[in-house]
């Protein structure tokens, strides 16, 4: 047999409610408490007493929820978080980690000789660059040297675009407007605020001549920001099947335009491939 439960009700005799509580806040068994004689027990407040005991054990069950139920008492910092399970991994992954020290950074010429080898996707993998910077919020344009970017469709903010965002027709990357047409679009900014479409003149987008803007935006550049909430930066810098030399002059661009003092710590790898840590300062 388990462990007995204690039924007890203030010294006025209040009786549980239904959802078994009593009066004074104790829990208490469902069982329904008749005309039994108290009895005084030492250290029970506000004139308590044990007036029935019951011969119920305490089981699995019954314990997992009074776990539960103290668990939801402890402040939030005291509570036992999750922890996750290892990530599973297949066997090319294993074999590929290997090849890495996780204890070493590796120099930009060793790192990139390293994700090409530690590469094992069957497509054109791309080369990956991760980084925690001093601060989030950070933003800045970059171009690489060697990166085929995918063509841009740009278009100019006309009559005949806006009706075309008012029917919901957005088949642009790149929205371009002159001072004069952005009241007309104040009221897109819903739809293109959230695509990063709407022009900004801290963007570039917003021109007195928007025609001249075309041919920069045509150029292989590219935006980066942090994320919203974090100081990290995740960047695409080229592929794997390119030469050694044009991945590290893609790499070196990136450094440069963020600020080696501005970089934490940085990581690249392979879109399939384990993570190379990087030493900026060799």
């Amino acid at each position: 047999m388990g462990k007995k439960r204690v039924i007890v009700i203030d010294e006025g005799g209040a009786k549980p409610a239904k959802g078994g509580s009593a009066a004074g806040g104790k829990k208490v068994a469902k069982k329904s408490l008749k005309d039994e004689k108290g009895i005084r027990v030492p250290g029970l407040k506000g004139g308590e007493r044990v007036v029935a005991v019951t011969a119920e054990p305490v089981t699995t069950e019954t314990r997992k929820e009074e776990e539960a139920r103290k668990k939801e008492e402890l402040p939030e910092e005291e509570k036992p978080k999750a922890v996750r399970p290892p990530k599973k991994r297949g066997k090319k992954y294993k074999a590929a980690k290997i090849k890495v020290d996780r204890t070493k950074a590796y120099s930009l010429p060793e790192a990139i000789k390293l994700l090409k080898e530690t590469s094992y996707s069957k497509f054109d993998g791309k080369a990956e660059i991760h980084l925690r910077v001093a601060k989030k919020g950070f933003q800045t344009e970059l171009e690489l040297p060697h990166f085929q970017a995918k063509q841009k469709k740009i278009v100019i903010a006309d009559d005949k675009v806006i009706r075309q965002i008012e029917a919901g027709k957005i088949d642009f990357d790149v929205l371009l407007a002159s001072p004069k047409t952005m009241p007309k679009l104040i009221k897109f900014a819903k739809v293109l605020g959230p695509k990063g479409l709407m022009p900004n003149p801290k963007k570039g987008t917003v021109l007195d001549k928007p025609e001249e803007g075309i041919k920069r935006f045509n150029k292989r550049s590219m935006s980066i920001r942090t994320e919203k909430t974090t100081p990290l930066i995740h960047l695409v810098f080229g592929e794997v099947k390119q030469p050694e030399k044009e991945l590290l002059a893609n790499l070196e661009a990136v450094v440069k335009a963020i600020g080696p003092k501005n970089i934490k710590k940085a990581v690249v790898k392979a879109t399939m491939g384990p993570a190379i840590k990087v030493d900026l300062e060799t």
